[in-house]
């Protein structure tokens, strides 16, 4: 009985840990660049895009659609990075332990 009851002490310390980690996502941001970063993103933890910057010099009417594409693979980019920082963060509270549901 005494091993499961550290089991269970370790499940809550972990859940606070993670509980922390989700009150801070929105802290950890990263940019995403296209075009050679003529067009940048940035996104935080949150899965949520906080600016997008263009550059005034690639901005072609006779040409909307390159822009839409730069700015979706900024977007992209940003998105997919933050996320690598989330599950390293992820991974360093839950022990490299794979739990599906958490991110």
């Amino acid at each position: 009985m005494k091993g499961m009851g550290n089991m269970m002490k370790q499940a809550q310390k972990m859940q606070a840990k993670m509980m922390k980690l989700q009150n801070e996502m929105d802290q950890y941001t990263a940019e995403g660049t296209a075009g050679g970063g003529v067009v940048k993103a940035v996104a935080n933890g949150k899965q949520k895009v906080l600016s997008v910057t263009i550059d005034p010099e690639v901005v072609d009417p006779e040409d909307v659609e390159i822009l839409q594409e730069m700015v979706a693979a900024a977007v992209n980019d940003a998105l997919t990075k933050v996320g690598t920082i989330v599950n390293e963060k992820m991974s360093k509270v839950t022990g490299g332990m794979n739990i599906p549901g958490l991110m």
